[in-house]
């Protein structure tokens, strides 16, 4: 059986990391990328390839930069023939009005957000093309689909993911590979640690589970994507306890 290769952005922590645990427990070889935490994502290879026996990649770097993700690509073709499935999970956010975020900060978070999904898939296709199956599984967001106050910039990316996904799963559905995408909502990582004990109850409240998600709930959601019919392609499943 074909041993085949993920590449998961931003898995030093969250979802990725979560998502990383899954696929090394199905004996997936890994390329793990973050931006600022070299240290703990080697230690955290270092415990996949030692618990799971399977071969990981580490690179670090800015996502957003589409040089930076040639290196990273130029990399993986000496550690893998290719990337089979693709985990688009690196992200970042802002919260403040729209006119109080300058033209730098917006670009950071598009850049982050949505630019990195460009980038990746652009690189990664041509050898699912030539394998002529593969999975792009894009990490979006509840807000891409209704929008978010103080949160513009992230749900524009976001959106962008989501429009990006269902035209790619249609460019890429004659060559046998999946495109979609999971809209999370509230899940219990860092980027949502900002909330106090009260607004973490009030929050809990609207949604309908009575709870945050967890990362190994979407870790779980990706997997099964990533193993999924080939004829399920285009889709922004949401991940949000029936909130929205």
């Amino acid at each position: 059986m074909k041993s085949c290769t993920v590449l998961i952005t931003g898995a030093s922590r969250g979802i990725g990391h979560a998502a990383a645990i899954a696929f090394a427990s199905k004996g997936y070889r890994l390329v793990l990328n973050c931006l600022h935490s070299k240290d703990m994502l080697e230690t955290f290879a270092a415990e996949l390839g030692r618990d799971y026996g399977v071969s990981v990649l580490t690179c670090c770097g800015d996502i957003g930069d589409y040089h930076f993700v040639c290196e990273l690509f130029n990399r993986i073709k000496n550690f893998s023939p290719g990337v089979d499935v693709l985990v688009n999970n690196a992200g970042i956010d802002y919260i403040g009005l729209l006119s109080d975020m300058s033209l730098e900060e917006w670009d950071h978070v598009i850049r982050t957000n949505l630019t990195s999904v460009f980038s990746c898939c652009k690189l990664a296709i041509p050898y699912m093309v030539s394998q002529k199956q593969g999975k792009i599984i894009n990490i979006s967001s509840a807000w891409g689909s209704v929008g978010a106050s103080c949160e513009a910039a992230y749900s524009a990316a976001k959106g962008g993911i989501n429009a990006l996904t269902k035209a790619l799963a249609k460019e890429l559905a004659p060559s046998n590979i999946q495109v979609n995408a999971i809209a999370c909502g509230v899940i219990d990582t860092d980027m949502n640690r900002c909330f106090s004990r009260e607004e973490r109850a009030a929050l809990s409240e609207e949604i309908p589970a009575g709870r945050f998600g967890t990362s190994e709930e979407a870790a779980q959601l990706i997997l099964q994507l990533a193993q999924s019919p080939s004829y399920l392609t285009g889709q922004v499943i949401g991940l949000d306890g029936g909130w929205i």
